[in-house]
């Protein structure tokens, strides 16, 4: 049985013990709110790693495909430049050859056309009139040197044809490498906007990973402070069961003790009564009802 400064001391500790009980899951669950709050953070924050990693991968393959593209550009355009090259030197041998005839002693850009119809007309005239020795031998002399000139104009026609040609070819062809060049600078500017996004895409990556680490190392810091608060709050909780138990035992012993006084107390009454009731002595209303609960403790025995 415990004194009252016992049972009193009990109270106490478990008021102390609620208390402290109290505090310790209220902590508790704040460590664990601000533990799913990170838990949640870092899933968001790891759908948008993953999403930017995505894009990346996208924007290298597109990168490189353009670099690709850019490299196979500039092999065309350097064989272009080869062959510019090329026909270039050709147009510069030509125009020499032109330069060598236009400088010849008495050269004079001609038609061959006229030239060729001067000769046919001279060599009809031989064979078509009766000229003399000495007047054929002149005309032949003259259809001669007109061939000869007939030759250096043929030959200063062709140069400058073929140098018109060649100059036609060269303009096209400096064309083609300029579209060339259009598409290289094109695709290397697409490129390089596609390869400065992916850095800096990469780069965000790189500080959400940092904050993915730190948020990992708060999780298991929120893990350890949990970890380290349930045993106490656990070994509180028992302390309090154990006490509570107790004090309640005690009280379960102390009304039981009080119902035994109590009948104890009716016995004695009842047992007053009834020797009242028997030498025909006054009785009292109390006497009257407790001699009535004998009657009701017997018919309830009958029961």
């Amino acid at each position: 049985m415990l004194t009252p400064q016992e049972k009193q001391q009990i109270k106490v500790q478990i008021d102390a013990l609620q208390k402290d009980i109290k505090e310790l899951k209220g902590t508790l669950n704040q460590i664990d709110e601000q533990k799913e709050k990170l838990f949640a953070d870092r899933k968001t924050l790891g759908k948008q790693i993953a999403t930017s990693i995505r894009e990346i991968k996208q924007l290298r393959q597109e990168r490189d495909s353009l670099t690709a593209e850019v490299k196979i550009a500039k092999n065309e355009r350097a064989k272009l430049a080869n062959v510019i090259t090329e026909k270039i030197d050709a147009f510069k041998k030509i125009h020499g050859e032109k330069k060598q005839v236009e400088t010849k002693k008495g050269a004079v850009r001609e038609n061959p056309g006229k030239l060729r119809q001067e000769i046919e007309r001279m060599e009809y005239k031989i064979e078509t009139e009766g000229l003399s020795f000495e007047k054929e031998k002149k005309l032949m002399k003259i259809i001669n040197a007109v061939k000869k000139r007939l030759k250096d104009a043929e030959a200063l026609s062709g140069a400058y044809g073929e140098a018109r040609e060649l100059s036609k070819e060269i303009d096209k062809l400096k064309n083609e490498a300029d579209e060339f060049h259009a598409k290289i600078q094109e695709k290397a500017s697409i490129s390089q906007e596609k390869h400065e996004k992916l850095m800096e895409i990469s780069k965000k990556v790189d500080e959400w990973k940092k904050q993915e680490d730190e948020m990992n190392q708060q999780i298991e810091t929120k893990k350890k402070e949990i970890d380290e608060k349930c045993p106490p709050l656990d070994e509180k909780i028992k302390q309090y069961s154990e006490l509570k138990l107790k004090i309640g035992e005690e009280v379960k012993e102390e009304k039981l003790r009080t119902t035994e006084q109590k009948k104890k107390k009716l016995s004695e009454l009842q047992q007053e009564a009834q020797e009242k009731f028997r030498k025909g002595g006054k009785l009292t209303t109390q006497d009257l009802l407790i001699l009535q609960s004998i009657d009701d403790d017997k018919d309830t025995d009958s029961r």
